[in-house]
Formats: C-alpha cells, sequence, structure tokens
C-alpha cells in the first residue's frame, strides 16, 4: 500500500535503507546543499551493494534551478553516466526565472532519459504556481513529484499535498519529503492522502579518528569529523506507523 524511498548520502546509507526495509533510495552527494549529483564511484558502488531500487539525482550544483546551458550540458552526461551504472531511476527538475517549468531545459533532458522513470525533484517546491507546474510536469511524462507542499516541511505542507494528490489522480505519484520521521508519516498520510513517502532517516556516527586539529575544519560543519548517514534501525522505526 505505501512505499518508501531514502535520500542516502553514501553506499553505507543505501545498505542501511535496504536493510531497514526501504524500497527504494534516491542517492545524493552534498546533502547541506539539498542534494548534488553523485560521483560515477558512488553510483557503482551502491548499485552493487543493494538490490532495492537506485535513483540518481542529477544536480550539478547547489543554488537554484536556473540552469546555464554549460550546466545542462552536464546533467546530460550525467543522466548517461547514471543510466549506465544501472540506475533504476532518474530525479532532476528545472525552472525558469520566472519560477515555472522550464519546458525548453526539461525535454533534452526526458530525451536522454528515456525509459528511465524521472521524478521532478523539490525544484517543484520553488515554482510560482504550484498546479501549473503539476500539469507541465505530467506533460513531460515524468512519474512522481517530490515535495514539501511549499513548506519547509511535508506536514506543514499537507494541505497542499492532498490538494495536489486529489488533482494528480493516477497521472503521476506524489511523494511528500522533507521533515518526515517516526513521530508524523501517519499525520502526513493522513492529511495527504499520498501512498510514497520520502526521508533521510540519518543519525550522527562518531569519528574513528583518535588524533583530532581542532583548530582546522574542513566546511561548515559544527563536527568536522563526524558524519551523518541513514541508519537501518531509524528507516524502521519510521516505516513502521504506516507497515502496522
Amino acid at each position: 500500500m505505501y512505499k518508501f524511498e531514502i535520500c542516502a548520502n553514501s553506499t553505507a546509507s543505501c545498505i542501511a535503507a535496504q536493510e531497514g526495509g526501504a524500497d527504494r533510495v534516491e542517492l545524493c552527494a552534498g546533502i547541506p546543499e539539498g542534494g548534488t549529483t553523485p560521483s560515477y564511484g558512488m553510483i557503482k558502488s551502491a548499485r552493487e551493494s543493494i538490490d532495492i531500487a537506485l535513483n540518481v539525482i542529477i544536480r550539478p550544483r547547489g543554488g537554484d534551478f536556473l540552469y546555464s546551458k554549460e550546466e545542462l550540458k552536464e546533467m546530460l552526461y550525467d543522466i548517461h553516466t547514471a543510466k549506465e551504472l544501472g540506475a533504476d531511476g532518474l530525479v532532476f527538475g528545472c525552472l525558469t526565472p520566472e519560477g515555472k517549468v522550464d519546458m525548453e531545459a526539461m525535454k533534452p533532458l526526458m530525451e536522454a532519459a528515456g525509459d528511465t522513470p524521472v521524478t521532478f525533484h523539490r525544484a517543484f517546491d520553488h515554482s510560482s504556481d504550484p498546479f501549473q507546474a503539476l500539469e507541465d510536469i505530467i506533460s513531460l511524462g515524468c512519474t512522481r513529484i517530490l515535495t514539501s507542499g511549499c513548506r519547509p516541511t511535508a506536514l506543514e505542507g499537507a494541505g497542499l499535498l492532498a490538494q495536489l494528490v486529489e488533482k494528480a489522480g493516477e497521472r503521476i505519484i506524489i511523494m511528500p519529503g522533507c521533515g518526515v520521521k517516526e513521530n508524523n508519516i501517519a499525520e502526513i498520510a493522513r492529511l495527504s492522502g499520498a501512498r510514497e513517502f520520502h526521508f533521510s532517516a540519518r543519525e550522527s556516527v562518531e569519528s574513528g579518528m583518535i588524533f583530532r586539529n581542532s583548530e582546522v575544519a574542513m566546511g561548515s560543519e559544527d563536527d568536522p569529523y563526524g558524519t551523518v548517514q541513514t541508519t537501518a534501525r531509524r528507516v524502521a522505526a519510521t516505516i513502521k506507523p504506516l507497515k502496522s
């Protein structure tokens, strides 16, 4: 009745997603930027490590979803690479400066995807008219839309999610994502009527480093040594309210 997709930031997260009972992963690098295209090595390693469906995000950078011709060329190359490495699905989305679905940019990307299912990602939440965006995305042939209902979290956006689910009907899948957790997934399902859900189920993982130089940071992280990864425990816990 329900399907669960995990936003996975590593091969280890993909394995944990499968062990926790997920149906599919969306493989991403650059999680602090909202997800960017993973490397060749990460895609290949993930594909070799799991049997559940593997979707790969195609996003050349963080920031907005208005892409230059050079970035669109990169996306085309990455689509071909992901397909060659065995991706079951692709995840991308493009907008115009006015916040509409960029049909001109999307069409060659959809052609490159071919028969591979495409999820239009949370660029949707930055569209100026979500109902027009819904129709445009359906016309492109996308399989699903990942959205928080144009609000900071899917629970806050549940009202719009319900309207989108109703208008979409059987034409496309509306998949709530962002802030979906153990303590609210059942409520989001009840309010929205959605049947697929996207979440990360991540936890902090302590570094194994003994020597640490506290004077040097590699980025903006509060803990430059620790990592955050999906755990099978949290995947199973988040799925449980709907499985039962």
